[in-house]
C-alpha cells in the first residue's frame, strides 16, 4: 500500500533537490538497487509471497514451502488447509496470494497480543530465513515469554464479552458488577492458562463476593451478579449465547419464527437459576457496595420444592410449566428446589463443559476472531437453522479441542498457522464475491479486512511510539480514560455497551489531532521522534525505514522514499520536522488502523 493522500496531501511540494536528503540514497541511483527488497510491499528480499496453487495451475513455484504445505506437522492445520481448499474447488474460487511476512507477523501480533509487532520485532523476523519460522513465532507467542501481554489482551477481549464496556458513569445494572474483580480473575485465569472447561464452569457456577478482599471473594461471579433480575432471564440468554452458541433471548415470550428454538426451551434453561440470588450491601446514598451471589432453596411458583416447577404465559394465553431441563431436550436434573437436594447452577455447569455445543461454540468464536468471520454469521447463533460453512471442520476441530483438554493457546496455534489465516487480504478477480459482509457466506479465500478493535489500536500507538510509561495500574487507568469516548450511554437489548469506535467521527477526529496523537507526533526533547531524528547512528533513509517499520511492520517502497523526500524538501533540512509530518500521516493510514 502507498501512503497516497497522507503525504502527498500534506500540499509541501517545493523544489524537490533542495535539501533532498534521501537524493544521493535514492534518486540518484536506480531505484531497485537501493531499496533492498525485491518485494513492492516493503518486506525483506526472503519474503515474496507465492500465491495458492489454484486448480489446474502449475505448482512448481506457486505453493508455499513443504513445511507450511503440510500443516508445520500438525494434524489438526493440515486438516483445515485441506477442507478450506476443497471448499474453493466446491466453490470455484481462486483463493488471493499468500500475505507477505511482514503482513502475516502484523496481523499475528495484533490478533494473539492485541498489539502490532516493535520494530525490533519486525525486523528481527523479516531477517529470519528459516523455513518454519512462523512456526517458531507462534510457539513464542504462546510461551511464557509473552505470557503477561497474552494475559492482557484476552483479559480485555473477555471482559466485553461477558459485561461489556465501561461507560463514562456505570448504571445501576453495572454497579452490581465490581468490574476490577472481573478483570482481575480474567487476566489471572490467562496467566495460568487455565483451561476453557474450568473457565466456562467457574462463570456459571459462581458464587460468592463479587468484590476483593472479602472473605468470601470470588471475582467470577461477576458474570451473573449484574444479570439476575427478572428472574435472571439476561443470565440465561448470556449463557446460552457465549458459551453454546445460542440465541435464545427470543423466544422468552413466543416460539422463535425463523429456527427451531421454542418458548419452553428458554424457560427450562432459565429454571437453572433460578436457586441463585444476589445480596446487595449498599452504603451512603444506597450506592452499591458489594454484592454476594448465593443458592437459596428454590420452592417453586406452586410453592412444590419438591418439583419447583416455574410458569410462563404462551402467545395464546395458556399458562405453562417448566422444570431444569437443557437446552437439548433430553437432559435433565433432579426437579427439587431445595439446595440440599441438588445445586441447579452447579449442575448446569456440568452439562454444559460435557455438551458437544460448549467446544462448537468456542472454536465458531476464536475462527471468527482470528479470521474475521466465524463458520456462522452471527457467530453466537448456531443450529440446524444457521448451517456452518464448513461443518466437518467445524466438528473435527471442536472434537480435537476436548481432546486436547480445552487447551485455548492449542487452538489458537492451530488457526494462525493455518493457510486461510496466511491469505493476503487483497482481493482477486476471481474471488472478489467472496465478501461476507454483502452478505455472502464467508468462503475463507482471503483474509478479510477489520478494523481494529480500540484496544488494539490504543496499545498499538503506544507500541509504535514507545510510549508506556507508569506503572501497570497507571497504563490500565491511561487506556481505560482513553476508551471511555468511545462508548455510548446506552446499552444495546443485549446488556452490552455500544460504542463509537469503528470508523465513526469521533474515531475521525481523535486519530487527526486527538491527545494521544499530539503525544505520538510530539518532537519534545525525549519524544520517540526526537530520539530518531536525533540518532546520528542512522541516516535520513534509515530514519524513515524505521518509522514504516514501527507503524505498518514494512519498509518503504521506492514510490514512498520519494514521496517522503519531497516532504524533507520542503522543510528545508529540518529532519525532526519532516518526520514528524511523515509519522502523523503513516498512523493516519488505513494501512495502520486496519488488521490487514
Amino acid at each position: 500500500m502507498l501512503l497516497l493522500v497522507a503525504v502527498w496531501g500534506l500540499g509541501m511540494l517545493s523544489n524537490p533537490r533542495e535539501h533532498d536528503l534521501l537524493a544521493e540514497e535514492v534518486s540518484t541511483k536506480p531505484a531497485a538497487s537501493l531499496i533492498k527488497t525485491t518485494s513492492t510491499t516493503g518486506d525483506s528480499p526472503d519474503t515474496v509471497p507465492a500465491a495458492p496453487a489454484a486448480k489446474g495451475e502449475s505448482t512448481t513455484e506457486n505453493r508455499p514451502n513443504q513445511s507450511k504445505q503440510q500443516g508445520y506437522g500438525i494434524p489438526q492445520v493440515a486438516y483445515i488447509n485441506e477442507m478450506i481448499r476443497k471448499g474453493w474447488v466446491d466453490n470455484q474460487v481462486t483463493p488471493s496470494p499468500y500475505a507477505t511476512d511482514g503482513e502475516w507477523l502484523r496481523r499475528v501480533y495484533l490478533d494473539v497480543l492485541g498489539r502490532i509487532p516493535t520494530a525490533d520485532e519486525a525486523r528481527v523476523f523479516l531477517k529470519e530465513r528459516s523455513a518454519d519460522k512462523r512456526l517458531k513465532l507462534v510457539n513464542r507467542l504462546l510461551s511464557p515469554e509473552y505470557q503477561e501481554e497474552y494475559a492482557r489482551n484476552w483479559e480485555a477481549i473477555w471482559e466485553v464479552m461477558l459485561i461489556g464496556r465501561p461507560s463514562r458513569e456505570e448504571d445501576q445494572q453495572r454497579s452490581m458488577v465490581n468490574r476490577e474483580a472481573m478483570k482481575q480473575y480474567l487476566r489471572l485465569s490467562f496467566l495460568k492458562n487455565k483451561t476453557y472447561d474450568t473457565l466456562v464452569y467457574e462463570l456459571v457456577s459462581a458464587t460468592g463476593s463479587n468484590t476483593p478482599g472479602e472473605a468470601n471473594s470470588n471475582g467470577a461471579v461477576n458474570f451473573l451478579s449484574g444479570k439476575m433480575e427478572e428472574n435472571g432471564v439476561q443470565a440465561t440468554a448470556k449463557t446460552a449465547q457465549l458459551f453454546l452458541g445460542m440465541q435464545v433471548q427470543c423466544t422468552q415470550c413466543h416460539n422463535h419464527p425463523f429456527n427451531e428454538y421454542k418458548q419452553n426451551q428458554f424457560w427450562e434453561l432459565n429454571a437453572f437459576f433460578r436457586q441463585t440470588k444476589t445480596k446487595v450491601d449498599r452504603a451512603a446514598r444506597r450506592m452499591v457496595e458489594s454484592v454476594t451471589l448465593v443458592n437459596e432453596d428454590f420452592r417453586g411458583e406452586g410453592n412444590s420444592p419438591e418439583k419447583a416447577e416455574l410458569y410462563y404465559e404462551l402467545r395464546n394465553g395458556v399458562v405453562s410449566v417448566a422444570y431444569p431441563i437443557f437446552v437439548d431436550g433430553k437432559t435433565e436434573i433432579n426437579k427439587n428446589g431445595m439446595v440440599s437436594q441438588v445445586d441447579r447452577r452447579t449442575e448446569l455447569a456440568k452439562i454444559i463443559v460435557n455438551s458437544p455445543e460448549m467446544p462448537k461454540a468456542m472454536v465458531n468464536r476464536m475462527w471468527g476472531h482470528f479470521l474475521g468471520y466465524g463458520f456462522t454469521k452471527p457467530i453466537d447463533d448456531m443450529g440446524p437453522h444457521n448451517a456452518p460453512t464448513h461443518p466437518e471442520l467445524l466438528d473435527r476441530l471442536a472434537a480435537d479441542f476436548r481432546k486436547h483438554s480445552f487447551n485455548t493457546k492449542e487452538l489458537i496455534r492451530w488457526i494462525v498457522l493455518s493457510e486461510p489465516y496466511a491469505l493476503s487480504s487483497v482481493g482477486t478477480g476471481k474471488n472478489k464475491l467472496d465478501d461476507p459482509s454483502l452478505g455472502e457466506k464467508p468462503k475463507f479465500s482471503r483474509f478479510y479486512l477489520r478494523q481494529m478493535r480500540a484496544e488494539e489500536l490504543y496499545n498499538s500507538l503506544m507500541t509504535a511510539t514507545q510510549a508506556y510509561k507508569g506503572s501497570a495500574d497507571e497504563q490500565q487507568k491511561a487506556q481505560t480514560d482513553w476508551l471511555r469516548q468511545f462508548t455510548v450511554a446506552f446499552g444495546t437489548d443485549e446488556g452490552d455497551d455500544a460504542t463509537t469506535f469503528n470508523g465513526t467521527i469521533p474515531q475521525v477526529l481523535m486519530m487527526f489531532n486527538g491527545d494521544l496523537i499530539r503525544q505520538a507526533t510530539n518532537t519534545r526533547d525525549g519524544s520517540f521522534l526526537a530520539r530518531v531524528a536525533q540518532d546520528s547512528s542512522l541516516n535520513a533513509k534509515e530514519k524513515v525505514n524505521y518509522l514504516y517499520l514501527a507503524a505498518l511492520t514494512r519498509y518503504p517502497t521506492n514510490a514512498e522514499l520519494n514521496g517522503c523526500n519531497q516532504v524533507l524538501a520542503y522543510h528545508k533540512g529540518n529532519v525532526v520536522t519532516a518526520l514528524q509530518d511523515i509519522w502523523w500521516a503513516l498512523l493516519n493510514t488505513n494501512e495502520f488502523i486496519l488488521n490487514h
